[in-house]
């Protein structure tokens, strides 16, 4: 990557973060709290911070820009609840200078230093850092009903036609996880440390969804009854409903009420129809799109009703790239080219809003749609570190997620499209559902391939 391109992704990352705060009035920048949020001034506050650890601090020795307010950024040092507190940090013109101040330095510093190895690594690691900070802004805004992100465009980018049914995947050996692995600073193609080191895995054949579920398809699970059939949930699905459902006092009645959850976070059945809260607008669920903001356990309890599995994240990865010993290696489903407005819904524009079938530029060696943008992909797996891991610069990156976290492949409508492949590996709580997340199956070994 030559200096030209890396100054133009770091001032896409600034302004598009720029856009996500100056767009909302000051009265909003306070959002309620939500386990799954930031305050979005803490978010700008922080991605500023990640490159004065990262380049300045670690490069330079150079002293942060206010060393008070380190360990505020740090999202490590400052518990999650006080980041809400408007007495600990600076306003809104505050932190926009800081966040200014402190990207005029990185890019004045790639402009004024030779372009080594350990620098570039770190230059592109706080882009790509602050690009899922980005990621994190656009689903704040749908958790506490704001207006879109100013990205947003409701046309319909890439029409294309219906793919049902299963592609089959051939047994064979595959390669799986990113090359580079003998490099730490792999400024050739960077990849983060959980994607290495690359390796082979032999598979069984499997059959997986060309499309990802629909919310069509997931509307019949839910007026089955889904929700309320306790066979088709795990002892993890039933203590999640469990932990979900809210407990209220009905109007007239002396004992509380429970209510547990029927159907996905933002839907409602209302005036004969299902909706969907879309940001801040209520609107007609349109079954075409592929099913959004649903946690694992309510995918892996569709599959059950359906006669169907989550693919495992190896299966996912060979039926999206299907990478070979041998032959060439590609890092998107397409191939190498970087992503297009033709290949997926990325970048906070089309919002997952497409049919399932649209992006037919960004198909799968093996006819598979969507699998980059759109949903973040559940898998069947647990977030572990391949063998041969080493830890990254940022030690945090991954460790903290290893064990408890489920593997989500993909990306989704409002992660940028400098940050993905199809190597990625997103780690999520199976309980989350604030994120975009959706999901696709496979046929279970004895049905083969079910159209289902």
């Amino acid at each position: 990557m030559d200096k030209t391109t890396l100054l133009a992704e770091l001032e896409t990352a600034r302004q598009r973060t720029r856009s996500l705060i100056t767009s909302l009035p000051e009265e909003k920048l306070a959002v309620p709290y939500h386990p799954g949020v930031n305050p979005p001034l803490w978010e700008m506050g922080h991605a500023a911070f990640f490159y004065e650890v990262f380049v300045f601090n670690l490069l330079d020795g150079t002293p942060s820009y206010n060393p008070a307010m380190d360990d505020l950024w740090d999202s490590f040092h400052v518990d999650h609840r006080d980041r809400w507190s408007r007495e600990l940090f600076p306003g809104r013109e505050e932190t926009l200078a800081y966040f200014d101040t402190v990207y005029d330095r990185v890019a004045e510093r790639i402009r004024s230093k030779p372009l080594e190895d350990e620098d570039l690594y770190l230059y592109r690691y706080g882009i790509f850092h602050q690009n899922m900070h980005i990621e994190s802004l656009i689903w704040c805004r749908q958790t506490v009903g704001y207006p879109p992100a100013p990205d947003y465009t409701n046309e319909r980018v890439a029409p294309g036609d219906r793919i049902d049914g299963d592609a089959l995947i051939p047994a064979g050996r595959w390669l799986i996880g990113m090359p580079g692995e003998s490099d730490h600073y792999a400024t050739t193609d960077f990849a983060f440390d959980n994607e290495k080191p690359r390796f082979e895995v032999e598979l069984e054949p499997f059959a997986i969804s060309r499309m990802p579920v629909s919310n069509r398809e997931f509307m019949a699970f839910v007026d089955d009854g889904g929700y309320r059939r306790p066979e088709l949930w795990s002892f993890g699905g039933r203590n999640w409903l469990q932990t979900e459902t809210d407990v209220a006092l009905v109007h007239g009645s002396p004992e509380p009420v429970l209510h547990a959850p029927k159907h996905p976070l933002y839907w409602r059945w209302h005036e004969g129809q299902w909706q969907e809260r879309f940001f801040d607008q209520w609107q007609t669920l349109n079954p075409d799109a592929p099913v959004c903001h649903i946690t694992y356990w309510e995918a892996e309890a569709w599959c059950k009703w359906a006669g169907r599995r989550l693919p495992t994240e190896y299966e996912w990865e060979v039926a999206a790239l299907g990478n070979r010993v041998g032959e060439p290696f590609t890092r998107f489903p397409w191939g190498n080219a970087p992503v297009g407005h033709e290949h997926a819904d990325m970048g906070g524009r089309a919002m997952a809003r497409n049919p399932v079938q649209d992006f037919p530029a960004g198909d799968s060696p093996f006819g598979c749609r969507q699998m980059i943008g759109s949903v973040w992909e559940w898998t069947s797996s647990q977030f572990f570190p391949y063998d041969g891991f080493r830890i990254d610069m940022y030690p945090f990156m991954s460790t903290l997620q290893f064990g408890d976290h489920k593997v989500t492949r993909g990306g989704s409508c409002a992660t940028s499209p400098n940050l993905i492949r199809g190597t990625y590996r997103q780690a999520y709580l199976a309980q989350r559902n604030d994120v975009y997340t959706g999901f696709r199956t496979c046929a279970l070994p004895q049905t083969g391939a079910d159209n289902h």
